[in-house]
């Protein structure tokens, strides 16, 4: 509610619109350059392709990670929701410290989870910014306004209570949360963090968008596609797929 995910979707657009040469809505913008702009933002499924939620915000995720240049502008949204807390910290922990330490991208990041603030300790690209918001006795106020620093706590009770969650539900869950921030901070108050791996940032693992050039990929960049009447294309892919099926390959 506070206004981030449309903050960092003001930053594509207004990014996009530069680079046509538009106006765009301030009295002054400096705006780099970008290759290409990639989005992860809000939650969509593919029941037809038996797709949940989450892993279509992973098989994104991974197009781009795959695809982003270091001229590129990355907008991710919530990385990791999809899942169980813990997993998703851990997935959203991990991309952020490759496009910091092997795509070096421009890249906002919103997210909920607290933990991910404490990677401006360690990583020297990376800084955080937060939503102002006043509280009183009262609740809370959003105020739309971008500030400097790490929040220091969600409004997702107080969110549930102008929903009209009824009071028993709040402060149960008041008490909860107590509980689950004291088993995960650290004395100082902080998020538990964990070591770095010491491996060079070069040193990628294996993945299906790498590896060892297929001979099918040759033949499809050798294929001119202009001359190929609709029927031609998919006798041509259909030859390619028995000869797949005859030599027990899969692309």
């Amino acid at each position: 509610m506070a206004g981030k995910s449309t903050y960092i979707r003001q930053a594509a657009l207004i990014t996009l619109m530069v680079q046509m040469g538009s106006f765009v809505p301030a009295s002054e913008a400096r705006v780099g350059l970008a290759d290409r702009i990639f989005a992860r933002v809000g939650a969509s499924d593919e029941l037809s392709r038996g797709q949940s939620t989450f892993m279509v915000e992973m098989t994104e995720t991974a197009r781009i990670l795959n695809s982003a240049t270091p001229q590129s502008l990355v907008i991710l949204d919530e990385i990791g929701r999809g899942t169980s807390t813990y997993d998703g910290i851990s997935l959203a922990w991990a991309v952020t410290e490759y496009l910091h330490d092997v795509v070096g991208c421009r890249t906002l990041f919103a997210t909920h989870y607290h933990e991910l603030t404490e990677l401006a300790q360690t990583l020297p690209g990376v800084s955080n910014w937060n939503v102002a918001v006043r509280e009183d006795r009262d609740g809370v106020i959003f105020l739309h306004r971008i500030v400097e620093g790490a929040a220091d706590k969600s409004y997702g009770i107080h969110v549930a209570r102008l929903a009209g969650v009824p009071a028993a539900v709040i402060e149960r869950a008041k008490v909860i949360l107590e509980t689950l921030e004291a088993d995960h901070l650290d004395e100082k108050g902080r998020p538990k963090m964990p070591a770095r791996s010491t491996r060079q940032s070069g040193e990628k693992q294996l993945s299906l968008f790498g590896g060892d050039r297929h001979p099918v990929l040759d033949q499809l960049r050798e294929l001119n596609v202009d001359q190929l009447t609709p029927l031609a294309a998919l006798q041509e892919l259909n030859r390619i797929r028995e000869e797949l099926r005859r030599g027990g390959n899969h692309v």
